[in-house]
């Protein structure tokens, strides 16, 4: 790889003083003159009908500014079935489903104001186990919805309402033959649970509607560009009509796709004509937010005596709760799950179910966990049938340049070998001795998003620099795009300034999700400086009496190539641009638009003891290898995949939603239990660098891959530890005790 200055280096986060001293504001910290305060009335029934709602009590309260209920929002035809109703109209479908919403001078008369309003609820059978929901005679949670088909390639509908949203099939081969072919046949089914996203600031917006009807807005988010056209979409405005500024994110981790609040608080501000705030407390969070669905997955797998895979026939359930959800979430979670490896023969299919439980959404990878818990405990119990090393039973099989994934698409320059390679040559240092011991080995595969970005330069009149976006900063984007505009123009990245500009102002960018940030960030960033460039050189050029293309940028010089004397400073240069004679500001430009795929590799080892008289598992130690393309900040990135890793073993050993007739029953960080400091081990960190075919540097994505293997790394070290094989998340001290007792 080419030496850089900047760029693969350590270099400290750029916002790192301001969060570490409280000084970082977020949407919950944004205060207007003359605020009003918006509170949601939600439904304590998971599935009923609105006979009557009377709001008149609520509205006649003093300091209560105005009242809306679904009558007053025109019915829209929401072009994404993502997007879905705000408030219930004539059933709720969920415990928690917003009902009303008011504004008030303050919360207390807001809260009082709920309380206020009366509804008149007829119970309806709720629909709640995900197996129970796809029998033909179960009661509908829509009984207008048909299913969405898609086999093979070829799209349609079904004839009969039904609870599942989705139905998917496709394969490639003959199952049945490459089942015969195997030595050893294993099929079993796998159970995981809603989780989490465990973001530590709860949901929050401020909007205000200006005399001109111009609408702005605060408020958490992954993709400030997103929030606009959803609030104008709904409040049925142009987008022009609509500014979201940005404000800083206290986590998301995919739960802030979904937008709860914005939409609402924008509605009342422009009925009550006052700035308006909503803030969830974290009991509403956890009712009304989006968690990961949960999912029953079975399996079935094929392999010879000699290590290969022949065939695998793979079914994924989803519960995907109250709303309907797009064909892709099932798609990417079976592709990432079954890609990894070369198998001749498969069959997939793949459900997408509703029910009377709280709509999900995106949680880091979404699915991608799921999926490989399944597959990854099954290739573990493969390689223990056929007594071979299950580390060398994936390097077997593994995928590689040109090979196919389960989507009949064809990898590019991948590097999943080599981040096994890796993790074998990490793991013959040590070998976990001693009672109850074990060490597991897993991995992940996932694609990245692409998307539209954009990026803006401007060289400034003392040759630094100010680098505009439109996208949020989630996982260290300012620090990582500072560097590379650094080493560009060969200055130090504190004469790098990064803004993150209002929908207005900034250049339209995707939202921060998929891995793709910096990726496709990166990208748009170096056009934009190669912009900027080209029009110092030419100015350069033309002083120093050399051609552009022999220019080069350093130590805040623009010099001739292998001609250090022949140099001028940016910040010279700058000002003759400036100058009366000049030709003018430079601003670089830079986008890019394309969905090119990096897939990213993970390898994960966990190595475990088990106390068989509790059933507590104590993580001993654990170290993740990923192939990160290039690694433009090792130390963000070592933290990136340190998070995900923290998460991955929250899901694995405590993390579940309780709910009793639908109704959650821990809504809360003391009842929900995720891990602390205390339940966490040592991480080694790996990082692998193969370069993608993706230019400009090769990076791949990071955030998310690290956690798709981390749950069957620890359920296939707590076989290793225990004999016992656990199928069903969360492998909780009392589900490891009962099940080593069954097993005795």
């Amino acid at each position: 790889m080419p030496e850089y200055s900047v760029i693969g280096k350590r270099i400290p986060r750029v916002d790192a003083l301001s969060k570490a001293t409280g000084r970082t504001l977020y949407s919950g910290d944004t205060s207007l003159p003359h605020m009003l305060y918006g509170k949601t009335l939600c439904s304590p029934h998971a599935h009923a009908l609105i006979r009557h709602l009377e709001t008149s009590k609520a509205r006649n309260l003093k300091g209560v500014k105005a009242v809306i209920t679904a009558a007053d929002i025109p019915d829209k035809k929401w072009s994404d079935e993502s997007r879905v109703p705000f408030l219930a109209k004539e059933k709720t479908v969920f415990a928690g489903q917003p009902v009303a919403v008011v504004a008030a001078i303050n919360l207390s008369v807001a809260e009082e104001a709920l309380t206020l309003i009366e509804v008149d609820y007829e119970k309806l059978p709720p629909v709640l186990d995900v197996l129970e929901a796809m029998e033909p005679d179960s009661p509908l949670v829509y009984p207008d919805k048909v299913t969405g088909l898609r086999i093979g390639k070829k799209i349609s509908k079904g004839t009969a309402p039904s609870n599942i949203s989705w139905h998917v099939e496709y394969g490639r081969g003959n199952v049945e033959a490459g089942f015969k072919a195997a030595d050893v046949v294993l099929e079993n089914t796998y159970y995981t649970q809603r989780a989490y996203q465990g973001y530590l600031e709860p949901r929050a917006a401020v909007a205000r509607v200006d005399p001109d009807g111009k609408v702005t807005v605060w408020t958490d988010n992954q993709g400030l560009f997103q929030v606009r056209e959803l609030c104008a979409e709904f409040l049925d405005i142009p987008l022009s009509h609509v500014k979201v500024m940005p404000i800083e994110v206290g986590g998301a981790f995919g739960g802030k796709q979904y937008q709860p609040l914005s939409p609402l608080c924008a509605l009342l501000a422009r009925k009550t004509g006052y700035p308006v705030k909503m803030v969830m407390t974290r009991q509403e969070d956890f009712t009304t937010s989006y968690p990961g669905p949960a999912s029953i997955i079975t399996i079935k797998m094929g392999v010879t005596r000699d290590g290969l895979i022949t065939a695998a026939a793979y079914t994924m359930i989803l519960d995907i709760g109250a709303f309907h959800r797009e064909v892709i979430d099932c798609l990417g979670s079976s592709n990432t799950g079954l890609s990894l490896y070369r198998i001749p023969d498969l069959d997939i299919k793949l459900y997408n179910v509703v029910t009377n439980r709280a709509p999900t959404g995106s949680y880091r990878a979404p699915n991608g966990p799921d999926a490989a818990f399944a597959v990854e405990s099954q290739m573990d119990l493969l390689a223990r049938a056929v007594q071979m090393d299950p580390l060398e039973l994936r390097l077997r099989n593994a995928v590689s340049e040109g090979d196919f994934a389960t989507d009949g698409t064809q990898f590019p320059r991948i590097g999943f070998k080599e981040t096994l390679l890796k993790m074998k040559q990490y793991a013959a240092h040590s070998i976990p001795e001693g009672n109850n011991r074990g060490r597991g080995i897993a991995c992940g595969l996932w694609y990245p998003g692409g998307g539209a970005f954009g990026a803006t330069i401007n060289v400034i009149a003392d040759g630094s620099i100010v680098l505009i976006v439109g996208v949020c900063d989630l996982s260290g984007t300012r620090t990582m795009m500072a560097q590379i505009v650094a080493e560009e123009f060969g200055i130090s990245p504190d004469k790098v300034t990064f803004v993150t500009g209002d929908t207005d102002t900034a250049p339209h960018c995707n939202q921060a999700s998929g891995s793709r940030i910096t990726r496709q960030m990166s990208t748009a960033v170096y056009r934009a400086c190669r912009d900027a460039k080209e029009q110092l050189a030419q100015q350069a050029a033309s002083q120093l009496g050399v051609k552009p293309v022999d220019l080069i940028f350093v130590n805040g010089q623009v010099q001739a190539a292998g001609v250090p004397e022949k140099s001028v400073s940016l910040t010279a240069l700058i000002r003759i641009a400036l100058g009366r004679s000049g030709k003018g500001p430079v601003v670089g430009r830079g986008s890019i638009g394309s969905n090119q795929r990096g897939p990213i590799f993970a390898v994960q080892m966990a190595d475990v003891e088990v106390d068989k008289e509790t059933g507590k598992v104590k993580i001993l130690l654990f170290a993740a290898a990923q192939d990160v393309g290039f690694a433009i900040n090792p130390t963000l990135i070592e933290g990136q995949i340190q998070g995900a890793v923290a998460q991955g073993i929250g899901r694995a050993l405590m993390e579940n939603y309780v709910f009793q007739n639908g109704i959650i029953q821990n809504p809360n960080f003391l009842d929900y239990r995720m891990p602390t400091a205390v339940d966490l081990p040592f991480m080694d960190v790996l990082l692998v660098e193969v370069k993608s075919d993706i230019e400009p540097f090769g990076v791949r994505g990071v955030g998310e891959p690290p956690m798709i293997p981390t749950l069957a790394a620890v359920a296939n070290a707590i076989h290793s530890a225990t004999g016992v094989r656990l199928k069903e998340l969360p492998m909780s001290p009392e589900t490891v005790f009962k099940t080593i007792r069954l097993n005795k």
